[in-house]
């Protein structure tokens, strides 16, 4: 039995599902499928609000600097406003986000972020671009997915090409910690250990207190005068 008018309209279908992002199983921008809802993760960021995002030490979203544009949150350039994060905090988690940067930017998106400290300092998944000075003034430590000034990737990193979204992984489970970047392990480390220790004995970062230790904290976005968007802003907790 033959079908003539069917199979082209199911290629036209087809065609449209692939292009169209309604692949089953597959989620839109800023929105999670059904088996990602069933392991935990929940969204950070909606895509159309800044609900569950404040500035660091106030109850209020700073009133310039960050916008809510074409799906994601943006920091603008040389807007100020200054850093913001969640209202909610994490110990075991899993983070995951995509980004980019506009050439020349750097930014950074930091976890263990506590408000006891005078100023907004956590471990930093480190997001800067190849051509800003920061990435090349210590090849390891200062690039993309380092632990900013402590830990170094261990592999060369490979960013997507300028204009494109990048996708970002945390994983927090007990004292091991991983850094992710577009499907690729970059890094590990234990928190608290002897190595992280004489790590942070080596940074900027030795005369604060505690530094390098796991604590229930905040997620943070870096106002570092760059521009910089986010989405697909997700996180689970084990």
């Amino acid at each position: 039995m033959k079908f003539p008018a069917l199979f082209p309209a199911l290629t036209v279908l087809g065609g449209w599902l692939a292009v169209g992002g309604l692949i089953p199983g597959q989620a839109g921008v800023n929105e999670l499928t059904e088996a990602e809802k069933a392991e935990g993760w929940r969204l950070l960021f909606d895509g159309k609000s800044t609900a569950g995002w404040r500035s660091f030490k106030k109850t209020t979203f700073p009133a310039r600097g960050w916008v809510v544009e074409e799906g994601c949150l943006k920091h603008r350039a040389r807007g100020g406003g200054g850093d913001i994060l969640t209202e909610a905090k994490f110990e075991d988690f899993e983070l995951s986000w995509e980004w980019r940067l506009a050439p020349g930017a750097n930014s950074g998106v930091k976890y263990f972020v506590t408000e006891s400290r005078p100023s907004a300092l956590g471990h930093e998944y480190q997001l800067v671009m190849p051509d800003h000075p920061e990435a090349a003034s210590q090849p390891t430590k200062h690039v993309t997915g380092s632990f900013y000034d402590v830990w170094p990737t261990r592999v060369p990193i490979r960013l997507r090409p300028p204009g494109e979204f990048n996708q970002s992984r945390i994983v927090v489970r007990g004292r091991r910690v991983e850094h992710w970047l577009n499907g690729e392990l970059i890094l590990e480390y234990e928190s608290g250990s002897p190595a992280l220790k004489a790590a942070v004995a080596a940074s900027k970062f030795k005369d604060v207190p505690g530094f390098g230790e796991k604590v229930r904290g905040h997620i943070l976005l870096q106002d570092h005068g760059g521009e910089v968007w986010f989405r697909n802003l997700k996180v689970r907790e084990f």
